[in-house]
């Protein structure tokens, strides 16, 4: 069963995506964030697919703290998305607040070329 914090989490989620939509000139940036880590996939909803992914889970030699990892992984999805041509995007922070590691990824990608 869901608790109170989920399902706040997905009603502001829902609301965030009648408004936010990617395509393939400017995909989605998708944030999940779960207790240990931080996952980011650039979508694009009109054809239904997913462009790229990247997890801190594939930085776990590194034993960073989960905000510098954040920050790490909005950096390397930017360069897997400059790799594929992709410069502009829109930022979907799923239900979360735009605060802490939602906050360092964005900043992370910010600073690794990619514009939203």
């Amino acid at each position: 069963m869901s608790t109170v914090k989920e399902s706040r989490r997905f009603r502001i989620h829902k609301r965030i995506r009648k408004s936010v939509t990617g395509t393939a000139e400017r995909p989605r940036l998708s944030v999940f964030r779960s207790n240990t880590d931080v996952y980011a996939q650039l979508i694009d909803d009109v054809s239904g697919l997913t462009l790229a992914s990247y997890s801190s889970l594939k930085l776990k030699a590194e034993k960073l703290p989960k905000v510098d990892s954040s920050k790490k992984v909005g950096s390397e999805i930017a360069k897997l998305a400059l790799s594929k041509g992709v410069t502009t995007i829109v930022f979907d922070r799923g239900g979360y607040l735009y605060h802490g590691r939602v906050k360092a990824l964005a900043e992370g990608a910010r600073e690794a070329g990619l514009k939203f």
